[in-house]
């Protein structure tokens, strides 16, 4: 492929060329779905297979659904907006009050950290109440509303990702479909992008993961070039996810692409709070859980023991599930021993654990440990740990 694009090239475009083993290394990328080719070779590959350019490279993603704008269009019709009353009373608001809120709910983020959704939900959503009730029962200016509905963004962000943590999925959809509305009526569309990515998340986690790519892709779009770099790659991760619950593996390559391309722009551009997770180790985990989907336990395994080598103990759950993860992985490759090893540390650490997520995520690994119930390792492990539901793959299996 690399002569024959060269070979298609004009004089001038043929020696704008890099080396034939660069362009063998950019041709392999391409073909793995990890980016796209841009200028010239879109116009070379096209002169190659004799295809019109607009047809060869024509979104593939579009076959999965709606438009995002349409997308985006359907959600915000579902909530009722935001609008204060007209005869509002109350105290006259300033910038110490917006300055109040942010602090709280960053400070809720930061409980999500190390306490369990379960014993989180009840606080969270009461100040994600009395964030609303400011903005319907006070003046202020039109700048300070448009801040007081940002923070009523980031707390419906945070108590939509609570109650999805709590296994209440329903209750975690209408609160991020609150927190778009208010984010659209604020202009704020990195904090707008961000929730409808969360949304994208939890639908494909409860088994929708076709929804979910069209909620992730509008998520992508909502977020755009110009923001910051990791809100792109956030966006980019959450549809990757989508597309490979959907069994969408070309896609969802293409998508681990772009978000590891737009953390690479990260430097010390202006971002929100929110994204203070977003990192090299946070899309690492990503790949490999797109891997084990996958069923690519090979690339899969390096990765997760690598990240989890240096992963920050204080954060019980997400290491519990993170090695469910590494578990499935192990077992995809035939190594139940070292499996059970994994599934016993998940054991131990969610055992405490009020997390929804991880209490499914521990039914699906030990599930996929049944092939190897001959195993005296995998055998001790099954007998000793009965679950309280049976072992199923489905609308519950979630992260």
């Amino acid at each position: 492929m690399a002569k024959q694009l060269a070979e298609a090239a004009d004089a001038r475009t043929r020696d704008r060329l890099p080396e034939r083993e660069s362009l063998v290394r950019m041709i392999k990328d391409w073909e793995a779905g990890r980016h796209q080719p841009k200028d010239p070779y879109r116009v070379l590959y096209s002169r190659v297979f004799a295809v019109d350019e607009s047809e060869l490279f024509a979104d593939r993603q579009a076959s999965h659904g709606r438009a995002p704008a349409d997308v985006l269009k359907d959600l915000l019709s579902r909530t009722e907006p935001l609008a204060p009353p007209v005869n509002r009373g109350g105290r006259r608001l300033g910038g110490s009050t917006v300055e109040d809120l942010s602090a709280r709910v960053h400070g809720l983020r930061l409980a999500d950290d190390v306490i369990a959704g379960k014993d989180l939900i009840r606080p969270a959503f009461r100040e994600l109440d009395a964030a609303v009730r400011v903005y319907r029962c006070n003046t202020y200016t039109e700048d300070v509303g448009r801040s007081l509905l940002a923070a009523i963004g980031e707390f419906a962000q945070i108590a939509g990702w609570v109650a999805s943590d709590a296994g209440e999925h329903q209750q975690a959809a209408d609160t991020y479909r609150l927190g778009i509305s208010a984010a659209h009526e604020a202009a704020d569309h990195t904090l707008e992008s961000n929730l409808i990515g969360s949304l994208a998340y939890q639908v494909t986690n409860v088994g929708e993961p076709h929804e979910g790519v069209e909620l992730a892709r509008a998520a992508v779009e909502t977020a755009g070039p110009h923001a910051p770099a990791r809100a792109r790659a956030l966006s980019w991760d959450r549809l990757a996810w989508a597309h490979a619950r959907a069994g969408h593996a070309q896609e969802a390559m293409r998508a681990l692409g772009e978000a590891a391309s737009a953390l690479n722009d990260h430097g010390e551009e202006d971002e929100p709070g929110y994204l203070y997770w977003v990192d090299s180790n946070e899309l690492q985990i990503m790949e490999a859980r797109v891997y084990t989907e996958l069923r690519r336990p090979l690339r899969a395994v390096p990765l997760l023991t690598e990240v989890l080598g240096r992963y920050d103990a204080t954060h019980t759950r997400e290491l519990a599930l993170y090695l469910s993860w590494l578990a499935v992985a192990l077992a995809d490759a035939n190594e139940p021993e070292e499996a059970a090893r994994a599934a016993r540390r998940v054991l131990d650490l969610s055992a405490d654990v009020a997390s929804d997520r991880t209490a499914q995520r521990v039914r699906v690994m030990l599930a996929r440990l049944e092939q190897y119930r001959d195993t005296a390792q995998v055998r001790d492990l099954l007998v000793n740990h009965q679950p309280s539901a049976p072992f199923a793959r489905g609308a519950g299996d979630i992260d």
